[in-house]
């Protein structure tokens, strides 16, 4: 066999990483991660994301029309572009219709502790791929520029590298995803640490405006400079409409002990690991006054 088919080969049975994100396929995390992927010369590195910005979209799917895949040129790693959500682009890169493999959703811009997850697109591909069985990241990080991208993709390689080796050695768990926060310095992070899910929650409201595309503070990059985003396109369009913008009213930090909860431990320099399962539970104690509640009124009804 000569040299270039033993590449091929050697390629062909390198482990697969499948990356996707939701705020779109030209986002620099995700080039900057999937630049570190190649570099490290150990994985088939394939990407299939939003052909635009799907940020905040939580795991909604297209069902119509027909999703538009276009083909991309990454260095190093076969790509596409796809109209859908970051769910619909994981759901069609496992499905084998492009390519299989390890999902990798990010590296996107912000944070997803506490209640951003019910929102976030980045979790919403990474669960995704979870609910199909297939081992999932989702990866946002705290930046202030887009330069600190870069370090933020450098520091999670370790983790990468770690979770594709107990894949292949079959001892990697089934039961969860793995959601991953990296702190706003994360050249000096403290280092990686597990958390729980907390309460943390960016309070959004409403402000009426006058223009079509204004600049929006998402639950995501409130006051975070990552964009030169301005207000734009005055509508002139009806003056019987009414234009309202979202705007970032306060954070709210609910009392929870320990010093393992994720936004917390974020805030602390570390970068948090949280596992993640499918299902949204209720807090255990509720569950014997709704069992009340429900005992109470079906005694009502035969009663009547």
């Amino acid at each position: 066999m000569d040299s270039s088919a033993a590449s091929a080969a050697a390629a062909a049975a390198a482990p697969v990483v499948l990356v996707t994100n939701d705020d779109g396929i030209d986002a620099p995390g995700l080039r900057f991660l999937v630049g570190q992927l190649v570099a490290a010369r150990r994985y088939r590195v394939l990407v299939c994301a939003p052909d635009t910005d799907r940020s905040g979209v939580s795991h909604s799917i297209t069902w119509r029309p027909a999703l538009r895949c276009k083909r991309v040129d990454i260095d190093g790693a076969t790509a596409f572009a796809a109209s859908g959500t970051p769910a619909d682009c994981a759901s069609l890169g496992i499905s084998g219709k492009l390519f299989d493999g390890l999902v990798v959703s990010g590296i996107n811009v912000g944070n997803n502790c506490g209640c951003h997850v019910i929102y976030s697109g980045t979790v919403g591909g990474a669960r995704e791929a979870f609910l199909y069985g297939i081992p999932s990241l989702a990866m946002v990080a705290s930046q202030s520029s887009v330069n600190d991208l870069k370090v933020a993709a450098e520091v999670v390689m370790p983790l990468i590298n770690n979770v594709m080796a107990e894949i292949k050695n079959g001892t990697y768990p089934q039961g969860s995803f793995l959601n991953i926060d990296i702190p706003t310095d994360a050249a000096h992070h403290k280092g990686y640490k597990i958390t729980k899910q907390g309460r943390y929650m960016a309070r959004i409201g409403w402000e009426q405006t006058v223009y079509k595309k204004p600049a929006v503070e998402s639950y995501q990059t409130a006051n975070m400079d990552v964009d030169s985003e301005k207000d734009s396109e005055v509508d002139t369009s009806s003056e019987n409409d009414l234009l309202f913008k979202r705007v970032l009213v306060r954070r709210s930090y609910d009392e929870e002990e320990g010093d393992d909860i994720d936004h917390k431990c974020l805030v602390d320099g570390y970068i948090t690991v949280t596992p993640l399962g499918a299902l949204s539970r209720a807090e255990a104690d509720v569950i014997p006054y709704y069992k009340a509640c429900l005992s109470r009124d079906q005694d009502t009804f035969v009663a009547h």
